[in-house]
């Protein structure tokens, strides 16, 4: 994982600083940020030179740089004050260090530009920081873009904020490693060797079921697309129990795909080899795991990923089986491209059978009509439970991670019955294609326990490159919502 892995805060003046690059802030209304005023005057006001000459503006995201003796100094716009909130911090960050990486610099000292230096505003900025310091180079050989960029010195602020910020933007990129590395690096197993890493961090308990126990267990779903893989299936679990023994715990459901190729229902050629991506549901039950293994919450959470290959062997599940679920319930399989509510079934009905939750979420890249309906710019969600589903509203408000509520009316639920079983993997043909996967899992959400699907197809890759997100490849998105939500 190449991001920055030492960023700490400094009282210390900017002169004292080591880092060949000093970053300072600038709004569109010419106002320099305290630091950048300071180093302005110690530069015989060339940059407010720049400024009255209009080679400044201070738009957000747009930058120049100055120079004093050896060192650089760039001014970062931020754009309108007022407009000035957490999600701009943190793409303000997320362009100073995409800035730095454009220099081929590994260090950098940066001025906390939070107004009010409070923990939300210093946390957002060591986010932007970390997040757009982010490269996956793990393949390449040869000369490489030029230096990582590995410290970051945050001159101010509050020193706990910053670590958490960059605590939660690490796993975020721990995560965009798992999704990135190919379908023969990220295995099931490797998948379960993350998890057993990240319980020995966090003290967790952590099971790992293979191929025998899957099918002994009843997981008839789970195994069932499995069948055609020669890869060895896992299904995981790690329990953090940091709160009260009476604290019902928060359940995280996370599908492990680590290769799609359709099965019997083959997917076209073109782009399959980005399939490699569908485990990136499991990616964000483990990388909040990671960070809860790091900031010791007072909280109990429960992480489960249900995880193989679907591929097109010669036991391969077949259009019109018909598969038992852990919680008993029969399954017409209609299309076996539709595997990830399958093995998802098992693993809510697993979960919300056995245990009390307080409420359980999961992470899947379930459907491509999500990509139809919202495209690459928000999350589908959908749920049983309307506070917990304006809880997620809330939090992905506060963390920039947007997300659309899909409603789940008994028409829809009605769509996933099976005239041969009691539910059937597909809705109706062409129509509500997101909504049909949500129906179909809601079946298998036992003891009435509030839960939220999302739905990540369209975001867990592919989108639009933001200020603090990754050129391509595996975005990491909904880690920092769901650590938003678990309020840690």
């Amino acid at each position: 994982m190449s991001c920055i892995s030492n960023l700490k805060q400094s009282d210390q003046s900017w002169l004292e600083t080591k880092d060949p690059l000093v970053a300072v802030g600038m709004f569109e209304n010419g106002e320099l940020t305290s630091l950048g005023q300071e180093i302005d005057r110690s530069l015989n006001g060339v940059i407010s030179k720049a400024i009255d000459l209009g080679d400044l503006n201070g738009k957000a995201e747009k930058y120049r740089t100055f120079y004093q003796d050896d060192r650089q100094i760039l001014v970062m716009g931020l754009g309108k004050g007022e407009d000035f909130d957490s999600e701009a911090l943190r793409r303000a960050g997320g362009s100073i260090a995409k800035a730095a990486l454009g220099k081929k610099i590994d260090s950098i000292a940066v001025e906390c530009i939070c107004p009010n230096s409070d923990s939300k505003d210093c946390q957002a900025l060591a986010e932007g920081l970390v997040l757009g310091s982010y490269r996956f180079n793990d393949y390449r050989t040869g000369e490489q873009e030029g230096p990582n960029l590995e410290r970051a010195t945050i001159l101010g602020g509050d020193e706990a904020s910053l670590k958490k910020g960059a605590v939660i933007a690490q796993a975020v990129c721990f995560a965009r490693d798992l999704g990135n590395h190919p379908g023969n690096v990220a295995t099931p197993t490797r998948l379960a060797e993350e998890a057993r890493r990240i319980g020995e961090v966090g003290e967790m308990e952590v099971k790992v079921f293979d191929r025998e126990e899957i099918v002994e267990m009843g997981m008839g779903a789970l195994a069932a697309v499995a069948q055609g893989s020669e890869e060895p299936p896992k299904f995981i679990t790690l329990e953090y129990n940091g709160g009260n023994e009476d604290q019902d715990p928060i359940a995280l459901v996370g599908k492990g795909l680590t290769f799609d190729s359709g099965g019997i229902s083959i997917k076209p050629s073109a782009k399959m080899d980005e399939m490699k991506f569908d485990m990136c549901g499991s990616a964000v039950v483990l990388g909040v795991m990671q960070a809860v293994a790091e900031l010791k919450p007072n909280l109990n959470v429960i992480g489960v990923i249900p995880s193989t290959e679907n591929l097109l062997g010669a036991r391969a599940c077949k259009p019109g089986d018909i598969l038992k679920a852990y919680n008993g319930k029969t399954i017409e399989v209609l299309n076996t491209d539709a595997e990830g509510r399958l093995i998802l079934a098992d693993a809510l009905s697993y979960v919300t059978q056995k245990r009390k939750l307080s409420y359980a979420l999961d992470f899947a890249t379930l459907t491509g009509a999500v990509l139809v309906a919202l495209g690459h710019h928000a999350t589908g969600i959908m749920g049983n439970n309307e506070d917990l589903i304006k809880k997620v509203k809330d939090s992905s408000s506060e963390t920039g991670e947007k997300v659309w509520e899909f409603p789940l009316w008994k028409e829809y639920c009605e769509e996933v019955e099976s005239k041969v079983a009691d539910v059937k993997n597909l809705g109706n043909e062409r129509n509500a294609g997101t909504i049909a996967g949500g129906a179909f899992l809601k079946e298998f959400v036992e003891n009435e326990t509030p839960w939220v699907h999302f739905d990540i197809a369209g975001t867990a890759w592919g989108e639009k490159e933001k200020p603090y997100g990754p050129k391509s490849g595996a975005t990491g998105n909904m880690i920092r919502l769901v650590l938003d939500l678990l309020e840690i």
